[in-house]
């Protein structure tokens, strides 16, 4: 009969993550927010006793930061107990939020759970009736930062084992949306004979490779606008014949989602109203609790009086106070209009005169020179998440929006 096992793979649970930039919602959304994290590690238990996996995979930064709260370390330890009552096993990793040398209260976890120790690689077998079955590799980050390609690191494998799997915390090289830690190339996973790469780290779930599968799976719960869709982990079968049979699982508690509503054809507020509940309702009614960045585009330039006159506050403040009284309720964090007419056309861009000079400047212009100080702010930086390309451009198209809004429409004043 040939040999298989199970298990799931998961990473980047950041419990105790304090949800930055969301301070101004109301206070019981904001209490289930917090509680998120804790929800979706409960439901990864859950998945886990349900599909009767032989084990869990943990890789890297189980907390949001080195200063594990006493309630976060006693959420987990309790987590791990549950499955132990069900002869789950769990292999662990720190990332660089957890890494070793943080502040953690010393929280002794129970004996089926087996926790990479230290930097250079280590593995653990897996035996089951007595027979090893899997040996899973690993390590955890010291410090902070690794900045040393680990991957190259992982041993030669001994055959008469019948499963080998690799946990790394770490990114491509080549990956400029994140910061880069134990860096590799897909080339350095590929080539090394794994059942399976089991990554973290990458809060975007991807599959980097089928054969053999090298998998990020994202974090278990979304937190913040970059953050958003589904979130969750894979289930993971293999079998002695080679295959390998994935499946992603979602977790989340709520989910983080930016929605675009072009509302150029609402002439009057009742229909704006109408335009954002039919969007949120259509689309994203089966995702349970949502956290909705809302972005209104519109070609009608009355619109913008719309949001001088406070009209878009108020439609937004009826949809979420009707929306609080759901079980799969929505909340409007955040809105945005940008309107698009004629005044920035590449006809006026053309054009020999001081908004025709405005417009090519803009858009050769780059926010980061009037960035600078701010992000060299010795308290401010600290705060100061990095801006994507897309969310520079956004900025910039906003900025130039007001500047022309009020050179046409208000004098300048």
């Amino acid at each position: 009969m040939s040999k298989q096992i199970s298990f799931l793979h998961a990473a980047d649970l950041h419990l105790d993550s304090p949800f930055k930039g969301l301070a101004r919602i109301p206070e019981e959304i904001f209490k289930e927010v917090q509680e998120s994290t804790f929800i979706a590690l409960d439901r990864l238990v859950n998945v886990a006793i349900n599909k009767q996996v032989n084990f869990v995979l943990l890789v890297g930064d189980l907390f949001d930061n080195e200063k594990q709260s006493l309630k976060g370390q006693i959420h987990l330890r309790d987590a791990f107990e549950k499955l132990k009552r069900h002869h789950i096993y769990v292999y662990l990793s720190y990332g660089n939020h957890d890494y070793l040398n943080g502040n953690h209260y010393p929280i002794t976890y129970p004996e089926n759970v087996f926790t990479f120790q230290q930097e250079t690689i280590q593995h653990f077998l897996y035996e089951q009736n007595g027979e090893t079955l899997a040996s899973i590799y690993g390590f955890s980050y010291e410090n902070r930062a690794v900045h040393d390609n680990k991957a190259i690191e992982f041993p030669e494998l001994n055959d008469a084992i019948p499963f080998h799997i690799a946990m790394l915390h770490g990114s491509l090289q080549s990956n400029t949306e994140h910061d880069v830690y134990a860096p590799f190339q897909l080339s350095d996973l590929s080539k090394q004979h794994f059942d399976y790469w089991a990554l973290g780290h990458i809060h975007k779930r991807e599959i980097l490779s089928v054969n053999p599968p090298i998998i990020y799976p994202g974090n278990i719960q979304g937190r913040n606008r970059k953050e958003s869709g589904e979130k969750g982990c894979y289930h993971v079968v293999l079998n002695e014949v080679g295959a390998a049979t994935t499946s992603f699982i979602p977790l989340q508690a709520l989910c983080f989602e930016n929605v675009s509503v072009d509302i150029s054809e609402c002439d009057q507020p009742h229909q704006l109203e109408i335009a954002i509940q039919h969007a949120l309702v259509e689309q994203y009614h089966n995702l349970g609790p949502i956290l909705v960045s809302l972005t209104l585009t519109s070609t009608n330039p009355e619109h913008q009086q719309w949001e001088t006159d406070g009209i878009l506050t108020d439609i937004v403040e009826l949809l979420n106070e009707s929306a609080r009284q759901q079980t799969n309720w929505f909340y409007i964090y955040t809105c945005i209009i940008n309107i698009t007419t004629s005044l920035a056309d590449t006809t006026l861009a053309k054009g020999e005169h001081f908004l025709g000079e405005l417009v090519r400047h803009a858009e050769e212009a780059s926010i980061q020179p009037f960035m600078k100080e701010l992000y060299q702010h010795k308290q401010a930086r600290k705060y100061l998440p990095s801006l994507s390309d897309e969310e520079q451009e956004t900025i910039k198209n906003e900025a130039q929006q007001y500047l022309m809004r009020e050179l046409l429409y208000n004098g300048g004043e």
